[in-house]
């Protein structure tokens, strides 16, 4: 049961292959032109060495040429890892390095930094389809491996969380079919990427599997860019996270949704007044849903014909949720607790770490589908089953529904002289969207200034890949911290008054 194969079979079988599936600019390419190349370059990754169970590392903006790559290796028996292509080099060679990929397919300016694999450059891809055969789909079974996506668990570390062939499959027909209503009639337009698991699905996935069109920008887009794409393509589903609404609204509160007739919100907890404005915006109703990199995509949220007033939504079957305190008791409706996830797309594995994968999961009943993974959010559930999101419980901050371990930034901005100490989390601005801050205690005698705070996002922004950089940075007398000296971090991301000495960005 190889899953490119079965979009392949779907594709034709219910007669999608001539309609547009992946559209950037001006190039449009047809399912069955999606299809064709991936067969294609199935070969010249075969030609290459890429063998079934290899790891193939994917450092690609979103195109056609992406979904050629990741289908390939997934025609292979290979296991496609995609990453951002944007990060900086030393993250690209940690993260080819602890996949182990014994290939790499990238933008040509990428290629020198994976010397030591085989490396097949993205100028070469479209040349595959003229010289290649198309490769027979190799067989493999429902819950072999099929790709891995990085996500950062509670101390940063990377984790690839390993899924399945069928996966895919599961999640499409829990969400985007009974939720979304997607068809053949829709076109798609996804803020997320798809080396991200919400833009996996929403751009790849979702559009071959309901013969919908997926409209893709290959780079960072403004708001502004996003409306302009809303506009020339008609677009019917937007997909976005709540950072990028609240943007929508400031940069483009113009904007007339027109052609929209949905917009889905994932990543990080959306306010209801930023849901409201949205939808007026817009003009359509705002789904809001809960998905994690580990289940693959949304496992619980509104739907088309239900948007919950103050709450996201319920668990989409055949997915089940509890909330549990910190012992593993089952809470009362209305208590907030731990959410807890148990469905047939939870993660096979974190690739490579057998103990990190343990500790993730609370019993198994014997079936794949048995096992309750620990999500790492805080949320409660109501008598009649909907879910409220409260955000996260761990460390980690949430900001434009990428997750950031705040270790990293803080261990950098500490190597300046002029910093004591530092605390970096994402606080909600007036609009409700979570942007990432820098609280420093300055060394002493040290003037906390403009100059200052510049000089700290300018180290961040010469080391770090952008989302990870602060938005701004606050000077503070102290850090809040508890009697044994650790730091209570949800004070600051609360954005309650704290002592502060200057602020500036």
């Amino acid at each position: 049961m190889n899953l490119a194969a079965v979009l392949e079979a779907r594709a034709s079988d219910r007669g999608y292959g001539d309609r547009p599936a992946i559209v950037v600019g001006s190039q449009t390419s047809t399912h069955g032109e999606v299809h064709d190349g991936a067969a294609r370059l199935a070969s010249m990754l075969a030609g290459h060495g890429v063998r079934r169970g290899d790891r193939v590392l994917l450092a690609l903006p979103d195109g056609v040429e992406f979904a050629w790559a990741f289908l390939g290796c997934v025609r292979l028996g290979a296991l496609a890892v995609p990453v951002n292509p944007q990060l900086p080099a030393d993250d690209h060679r940690v993260l080819a390095a602890d996949c182990r990929a014994g290939a790499a397919v990238c933008d040509d300016g990428l290629a020198e930094r994976f010397s030591d694999h085989v490396v097949l450059r993205s100028s070469t891809l479209a040349a595959a389809r003229a010289a290649h055969d198309p490769h027979p789909a190799v067989a493999v079974a429902q819950g072999d491996p099929a790709y891995a996506q990085y996500t950062s668990g509670t101390t940063g570390a990377p984790r690839a969380a390993v899924h399945r062939h069928g996966d895919p499959l599961a999640y499409a027909a829990a969400f985007s079919d009974p939720a979304l209503g997607l068809g053949v009639g829709d076109v798609v337009l996804s803020v997320s990427k798809m080396y991200f698991a919400y833009g996996l699905g929403n751009s790849l996935f979702f559009p071959l599997l309901s013969g919908a069109r997926a409209v893709v920008h290959p780079g960072r887009p403004s708001a502004l860019d996003i409306a302009s794409l809303v506009s020339r393509h008609g677009a019917t589903v937007l997909f976005a996270v709540p950072t990028f609404y609240a943007n929508l609204l400031r940069e483009a509160p113009a904007m007339a949704g027109g052609s929209l007739r949905l917009a889905v919100s994932a990543g990080e907890r959306l306010p209801a007044s930023l849901a409201e404005r949205t939808s007026d915006l817009l003009g359509c109703p705002v789904v809001d849903s809960l998905g994690s990199t580990e289940v693959g995509q949304a496992f619980a949220s509104g739907t088309v014909g239900l948007v919950p007033s103050g709450a996201l939504g319920r668990a989409l079957p055949p997915y089940e949720v509890a909330v549990r305190d910190d012992d593993g008791r089952d809470l009362a409706p209305g208590a907030t607790g731990m959410l807890w996830v148990r469905g047939p797309t939870v993660l096979l594995e974190y690739l490579g770490q057998p103990e990190a994968t343990a500790a993730a999961f609370d019993g198994d009943d014997g079936d794949g589908d048995g096992r309750w993974l620990r999500t790492g959010d805080l949320a409660s559930l109501d008598g009649d089953g909907f879910l409220t999101h409260h955000g996260r419980a761990d460390d980690m901050e949430m900001v434009g529904g990428i997750s950031v371990g705040p270790q990293e930034i803080e261990d950098l901005v500490r190597l300046h002289p002029a910093v004591s100490e530092v605390a970096v989390v994402a606080v909600a601005d007036g609009d409700g969207a979570s942007r990432l801050q820098a609280f420093v205690v300055p060394a002493p005698d040290v003037a906390a200034d403009d100059a200052l705070a510049a000089e700290l996002t300018a180290l961040a922004r010469s080391r770090l890949a952008a989302f990870k950089v602060p938005r701004s940075v606050t000077f503070v007398e102290a850090l809040p911290r508890t009697p044994t000296g650790k730091l209570r971090r949800f004070v600051l991301r609360s954005g309650n008054a704290w002592p502060t000495l200057s602020r500036a960005g």
